[in-house]
């Protein structure tokens, strides 16, 4: 291709409207106005809560777990150190604690 039709290609490429690229626009049903989506029964909304609640539950048993083995290795490492020599090992698994407790504290929240 000659450089002008790249270029003119790139320019409409640019200025074609986003709606038209919308994945929203192309998720919407025929005759559905956005936000007239059919409501989900409160019965069915209650057992999905419930469902959510008791894996969110299950994922901070296995966090809070993780987190205790995770804190003892720590402390085993640390006692190997010295005051004048830290591992490489220690900042690794200080970091992995770091990042676990986090989720685990953002699971609690039930965010």
């Amino acid at each position: 291709m000659h450089r002008a039709t790249i270029v003119f290609l790139l320019l409409l490429l640019l200025f074609i409207p986003y709606g038209y690229c919308s994945p929203q626009r192309d998720n919407q049903l025929p005759g559905i106005a956005p936000g007239d989506e059919p409501a989900v029964p409160p019965q069915v909304q209650k057992e999905m809560e419930k469902k959510a609640n008791l894996q969110r539950q299950t994922d901070l048993k296995r966090d809070t777990e993780k987190l205790l083995k995770l804190s003892t290795e720590l402390k085993e490492y640390v006692d190997k150190t010295n005051e004048n020599v830290l591992s490489l090992e220690v900042f690794k698994k200080a970091d992995e604690i770091e990042k676990l407790a986090h989720s685990v504290k953002v699971k609690m929240r039930g965010d």
